[in-house]
């Protein structure tokens, strides 16, 4: 059996989908959220990232028109999925196997709820970055 060349190792790393979730580090919400829903049985590797740090893909995310202060931010094989969306793509996508994604799949599985809901938690986030004396991004 050969051995693949270091080039073609690299490829293979660049051909992969990066998956990740963009979400604001500094709201316990979001952290919360991010860090509970269970993806890697369905996804596989999803990395979270902290919109609060400079990384490529917040500096790509801001350049594509998302407002990250608006919502948490999915990409996922290829696609972005903001806010309500991205809400309703993750409780589809998250396991079954606590309560809590159990609970989000059965209120947020439907996009109409998705889109219904999400305002309010935004609005919840955003009082709750207040009464913390955080800042919202990009202030």
């Amino acid at each position: 059996m050969a051995i693949p060349s270091r080039g073609a190792v690299a490829r293979r790393m660049e051909d992969r989908v990066d998956n990740y979730l963009i979400y604001d580090g500094e709201c316990p919400f979001c952290t919360r959220y991010a860090r509970l829903t269970r993806l890697r049985q369905t996804v596989g590797e999803l990395r979270l990232i902290n919109a609060r740090d400079n990384t490529r893909e917040v500096k790509a995310a801001i350049t594509a028109g998302f407002t990250l202060n608006d919502g948490m931010l999915l990409h996922l094989d290829g696609r972005y999925y903001h806010g309500a969306q991205c809400l309703n793509r993750l409780a589809m996508l998250s396991s079954r196997s606590t309560l809590f994604n159990r609970l989000t799949y059965a209120i947020f599985r439907s996009p109409t709820a998705s889109r219904l809901f999400y305002p309010a938690l935004r609005t919840g986030r955003n009082l709750l970055l207040r009464l913390l004396g955080r800042r919202r991004l990009g202030s």
